[in-house]
């Protein structure tokens, strides 16, 4: 990734990372998330855990919400907790997502491809999976050196996902650039395709006046039909000049235009002015 992507891969881990459930049952839901997490992600989400603790402390919270917290499965005394997916409310849900991408995902914008994956042994990686088709965030799964590998790699999809989890005015910032991606994209297709029809009429109405030259040289040309001269004579004044806008400046359809540059190049190619024509009608023994 350049500085200016993983600088915004940064800033939007870092909004969700500030996220603050004020719901015991959110915090309790998504330290749960946040179990298994490397030593390495475990030291930068140590602020996270702390905040966090508050939950396993008993801090705060009404009835409610400790209700929620049995629902969670919490063993308090054990210092684990077991999270009831079927049996969580969605706050519950989001919180314990938010816990496995801050713990476990990891994003990356390279080259303006947008990749998403979540790295867990492989039982937790599969629960995973299957707990995010269930939200309509199907993904990808994989083992990778042992472990499981649950990856996205539809912009769109990611997008989704970290809405979901509380992506904020860092995650407006990557939509806008998907945005403006996908604008220059479609605007870089339509000026290629207009290229090489360009391209291809230059070459036709190339064609086109080296056939009319070529007739006009050995006199077949001013034996041809009226309407043939008039379109070669149209064909010179505006060699660019589409078959549209020829038949609207002669006043004739725009197929009587691509017959008649069609009858000239084939004359040109075919000195024997018959091709094309019918045969005689064969005599009756």
């Amino acid at each position: 990734m350049t500085a200016s992507e993983s600088d915004l891969v940064g800033a939007i881990r870092a909004e969700i990372a500030a996220i603050d459930p004020h719901r015991r049952c959110c915090r309790i839901a998504e330290s749960v998330g946040l179990e298994g997490a490397s030593e390495r992600k475990r030291r930068i989400l140590a602020r996270v855990a702390l905040r966090l603790s508050r939950a396993r402390l008993g801090d705060g919270g009404d009835a409610r919400s400790r209700g929620s917290a049995v629902v969670l499965g919490l063993a308090a005394a054990a210092g684990d907790a077991e999270f009831e997916w079927n049996l969580a409310a969605d706050h519950c849900r989001v919180a314990y997502l938010r816990g496995r991408f801050l713990a476990h995902g990891s994003l990356s914008l390279a080259s303006g491809r947008t990749h998403l994956e979540f790295v867990l042994p492989p039982d937790d990686a599969r629960l995973l999976c299957d707990r995010l088709a269930g939200l309509d965030l199907p993904a990808g799964f994989r083992l990778r050196r042992g472990r499981g590998v649950v990856t996205w790699k539809n912009s769109e999809t990611v997008t989704t996902f970290l809405k979901v989890v509380g992506g904020g005015s860092a995650l407006l910032e990557l939509e806008s650039r998907q945005v403006s991606r996908s604008v220059r994209g479609e605007l870089n297709r339509v000026i290629n395709a207009e290229s090489a029809n360009l391209g291809r009429a230059v070459a036709a109405s190339a064609t086109q006046l080296e056939a009319i030259d070529a007739l006009e040289a050995d006199g077949r040309l001013s034996s041809q039909p009226y309407v043939v001269r008039l379109v070669a004579d149209a064909r010179r004044e505006e060699p660019e000049a589409t078959f549209g806008e020829l038949a609207a400046r002669l006043g004739i359809h725009r197929s009587a235009v691509q017959r008649a540059l069609g009858r000239i190049e084939r004359l040109a190619l075919h000195p024997d002015e018959a091709i094309g024509k019918r045969n005689p009608r064969r005599r009756a023994d």
